[in-house]
């Protein structure tokens, strides 16, 4: 997955500046990023502190690593009843 060049703090920090008043189309030219990026920054982490952004960071990751483990899980499972039911 390709990592962003946006770092939690400098998310954090765009959008505080957003909320003092900066106006977007200047914040997005300012700091190389498209209006739809920030929007979406926005969205996501709007009204988080950075240790709430760390935490959902964290959620996300093992999320995914429970999901792909399930997929595994549930694969060995289907095999091993394709067996079965092809042994007997």
């Amino acid at each position: 997955m390709k990592t962003s060049k946006y770092s939690d703090s400098l998310i954090m920090s765009i959008l505080k500046q957003a909320e003092a008043g900066t106006p977007i189309p200047n914040l997005c030219r300012e700091h190389g990023m498209s209006s739809a990026t920030f929007y979406k920054w926005k969205s996501k982490y709007g009204g988080m502190d950075l240790s709430m952004m760390t935490r959902l960071k964290e959620l996300e990751a093992e999320n995914a690593r429970l999901k792909r483990m399930y997929a595994d899980e549930r694969l060995k499972s289907d095999i091993l009843q394709d067996a079965l039911l092809k042994k007997f």
